[in-house]
């Protein structure tokens, strides 16, 4: 190995250690521009571009951000006409109360808006509790809403989409659909009983 690839190596094995010192923190952005051509970027340089990833900065522990959405919950409830324990049984069934949370699958925030959902549901930023709750509570009563009150198919329909639950006239034969529908509903009992 040359000097001057010795030098390369040298300087990013030390920008690697530095990076595990002092984990560098940014938002990234995010907008689709007309040819269909994504863009990314960790400056909100162009007015299009939208939150897609949002840091944590670990300021506040997790128990004091469930306390800080309790406010914002019981409006969503009151605002869309969704039980406020089944609120936070999706949310815990979801994202176990972490904001920041990002599936596998791209799904955002603490209701695990996927990107389209939130668009259509008009959320802005899908890490700011308060849209997130607010749309995620909105698309739920519009599943609620659609499946006559009935709330697996409505949860069925939250978790594989509405076209699935129609489709198979019930709740898909997905695994991980029927176990998120019986995590929702545990978590909904629990809820229940504590607020009472």
């Amino acid at each position: 190995m040359n000097s001057g690839a010795r030098t390369i190596l040298c300087g990013l094995i030390a920008g690697f250690i530095l990076c595990l010192c002092h984990p560098a923190l940014a938002d990234i952005y995010r907008f689709r521009d007309e040819r269909g051509v994504w863009h990314f970027s960790n400056i909100k340089s162009d007015p299009r571009y939208k939150i897609y990833i949002r840091t944590y900065d670990g300021s506040k522990p997790v128990n004091q951000y469930i306390k800080d959405y309790d406010e914002i919950i019981h409006k969503a409830s009151k605002r869309y006409g969704v039980d406020v324990s089944l609120i936070k049984a999706v949310i815990k069934a979801e994202s176990d109360f972490n904001q920041h949370a990002v599936s596998s699958k791209g799904a955002q925030g603490l209701m695990q808006l996927m990107p389209g959902t939130a668009d259509a549901m008009e959320v802005d930023d899908p890490f700011d509790a308060t849209d997130n709750i607010h749309g995620g509570t909105r698309y739920l009563s519009l599943m609620l809403e659609r499946f006559k009150n009935d709330t697996r198919l409505a949860l069925a329909a939250y978790n594989a989409g509405p076209e699935r639950v129609a489709e198979y006239r019930g709740v898909p034969p997905y695994q991980e659909t029927k176990a998120f529908i019986d995590r929702v509903l545990n978590y909904y009992r629990q809820f229940n009983s504590s607020a009472k």
